[in-house]
């Protein structure tokens, strides 16, 4: 018998744990750090109670995030058996049936809610949209040129706005705008990678890739930096305005563009996958984040 076929054989209820557990992604929770990003660039992230609400926030996005992506996995169960990596997702490869990753899915999703819910009730009408357009991607949209990478986006830019409705902190039309193109950025980066990879390996594992050529996606890729860029800009001589501070906001903009580069450089070899896993495995990217945090940090907190 292959190993292929190994995987696929019904796995016993520790397997099924141990699957379900790497099923809904932990290492991924780290995208819901943008909840911080509106309290720490307002100078409001050391504050106990804007902290308990944040944690609130974290917790209830980690939640229906990872509700999301065990419907995602059921549903694609399939095509990711074709994928060179997703095969070894643990419901593609079988060891976590579809019933339970649904069942699983709908506590989550229920949980997160009504977490929420506790919280603000803002709070749970951001992430009840965040889950209903999820779940649209999930079932039918992701196979729309455009619309699919949208609805990634929309992820990011309504993890970036929870944090700002969660404690009650105003959002600057810079930062949203900052937000949602540096949200496009990265989505459509993945996208442009996933391009490249299904090139290399003459692998079909994702509908919508067939409608996007690869000068397309470098084109709204180029169109999202550019943007995301001049909004920032923007927004530092905002807080300078704001904090009366001459010199550090227009500082940080030389780390964030050079970050903005770096990743850019990380996505043209067309091997990057999700925006965590690239930064996560650049040092010098992390670096450059530390830098910008700290330059911004010597703003508001200073």
């Amino acid at each position: 018998m292959s190993a292929t076929t190994q995987t696929h054989l019904p796995a016993g209820p520790g397997a099924a744990a141990a699957g379900l557990l790497r099923a809904v992604r932990p290492r991924q929770w780290t995208k819901n750090v943008l909840v911080l990003a509106a309290p720490f660039a307002a100078g409001e992230l050391l504050d106990a109670a804007t902290a308990a609400r944040l944690a609130v926030a974290f917790v209830a996005f980690s939640l229906a995030a990872s509700g999301i992506y065990l419907v995602n996995d059921a549903k694609d169960v399939e095509a990711d058996r074709a994928h060179p990596t997703k095969r070894n997702r643990p419901i593609a490869a079988g060891v976590v049936p579809v019933n339970l990753a649904l069942t699983a899915a709908a506590l989550l999703l229920t949980g997160a809610l009504t977490l929420a819910a506790l919280a603000r009730w803002e709070l749970a009408a951001l992430l009840g949209t965040y889950v209903a357009i999820q779940l649209a991607y999930c079932l039918w949209l992701k196979h729309q040129p455009v619309i699919d990478i949208c609805c990634v986006a929309s992820g990011f830019l309504l993890r970036a706005i929870a944090g700002g409705v969660a404690t009650g902190i105003p959002l600057s039309q810079w930062f949203l705008l900052v937000a949602g193109f540096g949200s496009l950025f990265m989505v459509t980066g993945k996208r442009y990678a996933e391009r490249m990879l299904a090139e290399r390996t003459d692998t079909a594992f994702r509908r919508s890739l067939d409608a996007y050529s690869a000068s397309y996606l470098r084109f709204v890729w180029a169109l999202s930096a550019t943007v995301l860029i001049t909004t920032y800009s923007m927004w530092a001589f905002e807080i300078r305005e704001a904090e009366h501070s001459p010199i550090w906001p227009l500082v940080s903009i030389a780390p964030f563009v050079m970050a903005v580069l770096r990743y850019a450089m990380d996505v043209d070899r067309g091997q990057a996958g999700e925006p965590d896993e690239v930064v996560l495995g650049d040092r010098m990217l992390q670096a450059l984040a530390v830098c910008w945090a700290g330059t911004l940090a010597v703003v508001v907190y200073g």
